[in-house]
């Protein structure tokens, strides 16, 4: 005789781009408004220390898809696709009976744009056989041509494009591509038909209160009515209706490009901060005589931005202000549309029987240690990421310390569906018999950070290593003599690299051995034997 059914909950998943975890309300942040994410927060397991796999967008959000650390599943930095044949937690959600879908980014794939030139240099002389077309790849799978292009910003442009039914696991994608105010894909057929032409009316030129010193600031002349906070707001409000009407359990990703710079607000957003109220954050001014040279020599460029808008710089106190306003302006859009889709979820009697999860990409340093932006640096703004989980029928907060990592997701959201894993997986699930587990978190995590060129005082390419534990943050930046060490018991802002210190040795150590041991870790079988030999 069989038992009862099991109902398998639905999971619904919100993710921001670039969101360090205090720039919220649920974190301490007393300036930002983040009022649907607090209520959120007050009935959900909120993780304290969680820590992305690898502090960039492609790789920590393949990780985020496959429980794997860049190292292992191959998108090591920006440009290397998802391998279209990876084994996902979405893919496997839709071959057990999940309804999937996508709405917002999702950088699987290469949006189109190029290396700058002193960055393509860079390589040529490092590392010459890396972008040489007429060297083969370790692996070479015959694949049909244009499979890696399902998420080129120009070849969207011409003409609405549907996504392949199976795009790592999710059969319907809504699609946005790029960042700020005027992205590509899905997203810019949308507004064309709000009536917005996003050639005219998107980026800085057309914007205004553009920011002298740095044009990644910006009020956006795009309504809020047309902007890609408010269609992926509108989209996953539709798809949450729509899956009221189905028998079967939905998984669905929910990815806000924002607040990833450029920092450029609709006019409805733009001046609900005054930038000169706002509080200067840890160590802006700090004494970086102990800091790794490239640090030292962003430090000494203040205010003057990288050739790459992407890349780490120093800002000046005025570049933050400006820039934390427009940010919080952008923060509060996002919430009150993941106000509505949660609204949706209620209203159409699925609340009950939803996991919800909040988390973002990676941090932003923004303005820590008088820095901004990420790349090159393992600062915790940069590395620690804010994690919601609303179990079905919680009512009350319960807040952890264990260290979590982003790798970890993949396999939670499989245990939580009751769904099986499949092989190689290296995150640890946080969830058992379906229930979130308690004070189970890692002893350490690992973090990687490869790219194919660097900043000045950093030679490339560049191979950082992080590992993190309850005592303390160790950084080797392999290729160089140069590491950073921190104790965390005394030194939780990491303001002092005790690097090179007598006193520190026996942390170093102790670190050093936690570092190697997660090494070791990441050697985990993925393919399946079919004989001893």
């Amino acid at each position: 005789m069989s038992g009862p059914e099991v109902t398998r909950p639905n999971i619904l998943v919100f993710i921001a781009d670039q969101l360090r975890a205090d720039h919220l309300g649920a974190y301490g942040n007393d300036e930002v408004r983040t009022p649907n994410l607090d209520r959120l927060a007050e009935r959900s397991t909120v993780y304290e220390n969680a820590h992305v796999a690898n502090p960039t967008c492609m790789p920590n959000r393949a990780s985020l898809l496959t429980g794997r650390w860049p190292s292992a599943h191959g998108t090591q930095y920006n440009g290397i696709p998802v391998d279209p044949e990876a084994s996902t937690f979405v893919r496997q959600l839709a071959s057990c009976g999940y309804r999937t879908s996508a709405v917002g980014k999702l950088h699987h794939q290469n949006m189109g744009w190029d290396f700058e030139p002193e960055q393509l240099e860079q390589i040529r002389a490092s590392a010459p056989g890396l972008m040489d077309p007429r060297l083969p790849d370790a692996f070479n799978r015959l694949r049909e041509p244009g499979w890696d292009q399902c998420e080129n910003r120009e070849r969207h442009a011409a003409s609405f494009i549907p996504m392949p039914e199976d795009y790592y696991g999710y059969q319907n994608v809504d699609l946005v591509i790029g960042h700020g105010d005027a992205p590509g894909g899905h997203w810019a057929h949308w507004a064309r038909e709000q009536g917005i032409d996003p050639e005219l009316l998107g980026g800085s030129k057309a914007g205004t209160n553009v920011l002298d010193s740095w044009e990644q600031v910006y009020t956006s002349s795009i309504p809020a009515s047309a902007h890609p906070t408010r269609y992926i707001g509108v989209k996953a409000s539709e798809q949450v209706r729509k899956a009221a009407g189905e028998d079967d359990p939905f998984f669905m990703f929910v990815s806000f490009p924002d607040p990833h710079h450029p920092f450029a607000p609709p006019r409805e957003y733009s001046r609900r901060y005054d930038p000169d109220s706002l509080s200067l954050p840890v160590g802006f001014g700090q004494d970086h005589s102990r800091s790794p040279e490239h640090i030292r020599k962003m430090i000494a460029q203040r205010g003057q931005p990288n050739g790459d808008p992407t890349m780490t710089f120093s800002v000046t106190e005025t570049q933050y202000r400006m820039a934390a306003a427009a940010q919080y302006g952008l923060i509060e859009f996002m919430d009150e549309q993941i106000g509505e889709v949660l609204q949706t979820l209620e209203e159409t009697g699925q609340a009950d029987n939803t996991i919800v999860v909040f988390t973002s990409d990676h941090g932003d340093l923004f303005g820590d240690h008088g820095l901004m932006l990420k790349h090159f640096v393992h600062y915790r703004a940069v590395t620690r990421v804010p994690l919601l989980i609303h179990m079905p029928g919680q009512k009350v907060a319960e807040h952890r310390a264990d260290l979590i990592s982003s790798a970890d997701l993949a396999p939670t959201f499989m245990d939580l569906a009751q769904v099986p894993a499949f092989r190689g997986i290296q995150g640890r699930s946080l969830s058992e018999n379906g229930e979130l587990r308690v004070g189970d978190g890692a002893r350490a995590l690992l973090i990687e950070e490869d790219q194919p060129f660097s900043l000045e005082g950093l030679p490339a390419p560049v191979r950082m290593r992080s590992v993190i534990t309850p005592e303390g943050r160790l950084t080797k930046y392999f290729g160089t003599d140069t590491y950073e060490l921190y104790d965390h018991r005394n030194d939780y802002d990491e303001m002092e690299n005790l690097a090179g210190l007598q006193q520190a040795q026996g942390l170093k150590h102790r670190l050093e051995m936690a570092l190697n041991e997660e090494l070791v870790n990441l050697s985990s079988a993925q393919v399946r034997p079919v004989a001893s030999a």
